[in-house]
C-alpha cells in the first residue's frame, strides 16, 4: 500500500530538463522476463556478453584484501593516471602529461562535468543523432541549446561534414563527436577527422570526443581529433575500461584534456564524487598497478579478442566483415539479425507473435 504524501515535493525548474537513458529501463524489464523463464536476447546495454576477465577480477580481490579501500586523489591515482597518459600517447601520437588525466566513476562523468564546465545559457552544443541519449539530457540541463547532427546511413553513420559546419555559429562552445558511434556503429576515419577540423578551423570551439569503444574496432585502425595536429588543445578524449575489459560495473572512466581544464573537472569531481579510485591507507605507499591499466591491457589481448572475432561471425553469418560496428556490417545487422532479434523481444515483451513463429 502506497505511504499518504503530507507535503508536496516541490523539484527545482531544472530537472524538467533531465532526461534519462531508457536503456537501464528496457533492461529491468528484460532480466524480470529472464527471472520468469523466457530466453531473452539484450540490445539494451552496451556492454560485452561476457565476464571481466579472470587476472583482473583476481588483481581487484587481493587489493581489496591488502587494504585499498580508502579514500584517493580526486583526479585519480598519480600512477594510474600516468599509465593512461603513457597509453593514450602511443595509441593517439600525442604527448600527454599525467597533470591532463581525470579518473572518473564511469564515462558519464566527463559528459556531465565538460558540459557544466563549458556550456550554459545561450550557449550551443552540436551532438550526433541518433547518440546516446545522455548527451542531449546534458546539454538540456546545462540551460545550453543542443544542436543536433544527423548521422547518415549513406555515410556508414557518419556526418556530412559541410552539414556540420553550417550548423557552427558564435555561440557553438562545444562539438561532441563519437567513434566508433553509439548506438550506429558508425566509424569515422582519419580523414573524416581532418574534415571536421578543416570545418572547426581556428575558432575557439572545445570537442568533446567520445573514444569508450576505440578499441572496438575489426578492420583499421582507430583515429581521434586529437591526433589532428592544432586540436590536442581543443580535445577532450572520453575513453574507459568498461567496454573493452568488460568492466561496467566497476566504474572505470577517465577524461584527457588540457591541464587547466583538467583542474575544473577535478573540482567538479570533488564536490560530486569525493576522491576517486582507493588507495591503502597503512604499510605500503606504492598501489598495485595490476587492478589498473597495464595488467588490463595484457588481458584484453588474449580474451576479449576471441569474443570480439565471435560477435563478428555472429553478426555477419559468417561473412567478410566490415570496419567495425560499421559500414558494410552494421547495415547488414540492422537489416538483418537485429530486425529479426528486435522482433523476437517484442514477442516476448508485449506478447506479439515474431512473424513465422510458433510459440511455446
Amino acid at each position: 500500500m502506497d505511504k499518504a504524501i503530507q507535503y508536496e515535493l516541490h523539484l527545482a525548474q531544472r530537472m524538467s530538463r533531465l532526461g534519462t537513458e531508457t536503456a537501464f529501463e528496457v533492461l529491468n524489464k528484460a532480466r524480470a522476463l529472464e527471472r520468469s523463464g523466457k530466453n531473452i536476447i539484450h540490445l539494451e546495454i552496451g556492454e560485452p556478453d561476457f565476464d571481466t576477465p579472470a587476472n583482473i577480477v583476481e588483481a581487484g580481490i587481493d587489493a581489496l584484501r591488502e587494504g585499498w579501500t580508502h579514500y584517493g586523489p580526486s583526479a585519480g591515482l598519480p600512477e594510474l593516471r600516468q599509465a593512461i597518459a603513457e597509453d593514450v600517447s602511443r595509441s593517439r601520437g600525442v604527448r600527454v602529461a599525467s597533470d591532463e588525466v581525470v579518473v572518473v566513476p564511469g564515462g558519464k562523468p566527463i559528459i556531465f562535468f565538460t558540459i557544466l564546465a563549458l556550456a550554459e545559457a545561450g550557449d550551443e552544443v552540436i551532438y550526433p543523432n541518433p547518440g546516446f541519449p545522455i548527451y542531449e539530457s546534458m546539454i538540456h540541463y546545462a540551460g545550453a541549446r543542443p544542436v543536433p547532427i544527423r548521422l547518415r546511413e549513406e555515410k556508414d553513420f557518419g556526418f556530412d561534414v559541410d552539414e556540420m559546419a553550417s550548423l557552427i555559429t558564435d555561440r557553438t562552445r562545444l562539438i561532441i563527436l563519437n567513434s566508433p558511434q553509439n548506438p550506429t556503429g558508425g566509424v569515422l576515419g582519419k580523414q573524416d577527422f581532418h574534415d571536421i577540423a578543416a570545418a572547426i578551423g581556428d575558432r575557439n570551439i572545445m570537442v568533446l570526443s567520445d573514444e569508450i569503444y576505440s578499441r572496438l574496432v575489426f578492420e583499421g585502425e582507430h583515429y581521434s581529433i586529437m591526433s589532428v595536429p592544432g586540436f590536442q588543445e581543443r580535445t577532450i578524449v572520453l575513453d574507459g575500461f568498461s567496454k573493452t575489459y568488460a568492466m561496467t560495473g566497476w566504474r572505470m572512466g577517465y577524461g584527457v584534456m588540457r591541464p587547466d581544464l583538467a583542474a575544473h573537472i577535478t573540482r567538479l569531481m570533488t564536490n560530486s564524487n569525493s576522491p576517486g579510485p582507493p588507495r591503502r591507507f597503512r604499510g605500503r605507499t606504492e598501489p598495485d598497478q595490476r587492478i589498473f591499466l597495464p595488467y588490463a591491457q595484457r588481458s584484453v589481448l588474449r580474451i576479449p579478442q576471441h569474443h570480439q572475432n565471435r560477435m563478428e561471425v555472429e553478426a555477419t553469418g559468417g561473412r567478410a566483415a566490415g570496419r567495425g560496428w560499421g559500414g558494410g556490417t552494421l547495415r547488414r545487422v540492422f537489416r538483418g539479425i537485429w530486425g529479426r532479434l528486435f522482433a523476437l523481444q517484442r514477442s516476448q515483451f508485449v506478447g506479439e507473435p515474431e512473424p513465422g513463429a510458433g510459440t511455446n
